[in-house]
């Protein structure tokens, strides 16, 4: 039989217990037990063969960790573990073999995580929390659809343009404001600001993706990943100046793809020069936003972008947005602009300059700090669009996300284009 864990949220129940083998492991569950307000006396010696004993005469817990070590098959002997467990317990098995074989097995059997040993504080942490947040917000309930993930490319036309502050706001929307899980990955590997503009520390998980391609999978990306708050994770990376990185792009395709696999969206902050180096990088890109400004150089820097969009992602849904744009206007005006790069801008940014510092000290995303000005309102637009233009049924069925004001002025446009 194989063991099928239902992570839905029980009634009343002990939070938490674990069974485990060493003295170093309960060690350290016990500190992070303690973090969480877990009682120290559900802790037990043993691993698996003792909790299905345990559980066989007493009430399955909300969360239980449990030891595979003694475990001679762990994928056949959780049959034994599975027969006395209560639907509603989200079970997390550690153990000491590193395999990626074991992991997938052990999730597709039922089980919400797995943990190589020697246990860490950071690790155990993340688990506990994972596993909370699915019994608060479970997947796969009675009437919930699947959605298609949705995969967007932000480009910046020139450095400077501002395309990071607006990916990680997209990032924060999709997440925030329509509840999709959603990953931030950001390929600008030495010096990109996608974590930055969140708060976090990127860690070594990118470039060691692109250095070892083959070591890319889920348990990888897991750990790789930085969490920003239970919607938004970030892939992010600060790698030395002085050490280029190698390889042929292998490693980008392969975490596009476990994102896939893991998220319903994925917000690609992808430099332009990664255009030329790596054009298939855009294969799977629903939507590409083009982030601009009204100076010359971007308006040319647009239009061979866009060009470059329609020969090589001609799949992909190009979305226009003009950044920081000053009530006086800038270099050109937007219906120069337009008429250069013959087609209408989708989205205009007004500059905020308090605002953008405000959020810069923070280190929040735009979007959640201008939430309600007029800035806020058209970042949160990216995101309707985004889903909008990649098919979404869901946002299609509420309209495009434009104001009665921002309808009136496209009517008014069009209009004024009528002879």
């Amino acid at each position: 039989m194989t063991a099928h864990f239902n992570p839905r949220h029980a009634g009343v129940r002990d939070p938490f217990s674990a069974y485990l083998f060493d003295e170093s492991a309960s060690h350290i569950v016990r500190e992070v037990a303690s973090e969480f307000g877990w009682p120290h006396e559900r802790i037990f010696d043993g691993g698996l063969r003792a909790a299905a004993q345990g559980l066989a005469v007493a009430a399955s817990p909300s969360i239980l960790l449990v030891d595979i070590s003694d475990a001679a098959d762990p994928l056949v002997d959780i049959d034994a573990l599975a027969e006395v467990v209560e639907p509603g317990t989200i079970v997390i098995a550690c153990g000491p073999i590193n395999d990626i074989q074991l992991y997938r097995g052990l999730v597709q059997s039922g089980m919400h995580d797995y943990l190589p040993k020697p246990l860490t504080r950071a690790a155990l942490m993340e688990a506990f929390a994972d596993a909370q947040n699915t019994l608060l917000n479970p997947r796969g309930g009675e009437g919930e659809t699947e959605r298609p993930h949705v995969q967007t490319a932000v480009i910046g036309v020139r450095g400077g343009v501002g395309a990071t502050t607006v990916a990680a706001s997209l990032a924060h929307s999709l997440g925030d404001a329509h509840a999709r899980t959603t990953a931030l990955l950001d390929l600008d590997v030495h010096f990109g600001t996608g974590a930055l503009a969140l708060d976090l520390e990127p860690g070594r998980g990118l470039t060691d993706a692109i250095e070892n391609p083959s070591r890319i999978d889920g348990l990888f990306l897991e750990r790789a990943l930085v969490r920003a708050n239970d919607k938004l994770s970030v892939l992010s990376a600060e790698a030395p100046i002085n050490q280029p990185l190698t390889g042929d792009g292998s490693a980008f395709f392969q975490l596009q793809e476990e994102l896939r696999q893991s998220f319903d969206c994925t917000v690609v902050d992808l430099p332009r020069h990664m255009l030329v180096q790596h054009p298939g990088l855009l294969h799977d890109a629903a939507v590409t936003v083009v982030v601009t400004d009204f100076t010359l150089a971007a308006t040319r820097d647009t239009i061979r972008v866009l060009a470059w969009l329609k020969a090589n992602a001609p799949r992909s849904t190009p979305l226009v947005v003009v950044n920081r744009v000053a009530p006086t206007g800038g270099e050109i005006s937007r219906k120069d602009f337009e008429a250069s790069i013959e087609r209408a801008v989708d989205i205009v940014l007004p500059l905020d300059t308090k605002l953008s510092i405000q959020a810069a000290k923070l280190g929040k995303p735009l979007a959640e700090v201008a939430k309600s000005a007029k800035l806020g309102h058209a970042l949160a637009s990216i995101a309707t669009r985004v889903l909008s233009a990649s098919g979404d049924t869901e946002v299609a069925a509420k309209g495009d996300g434009k104001s009665l004001i921002g309808r009136l002025g496209d009517f008014k446009s069009l209009l004024a284009k009528k002879p």
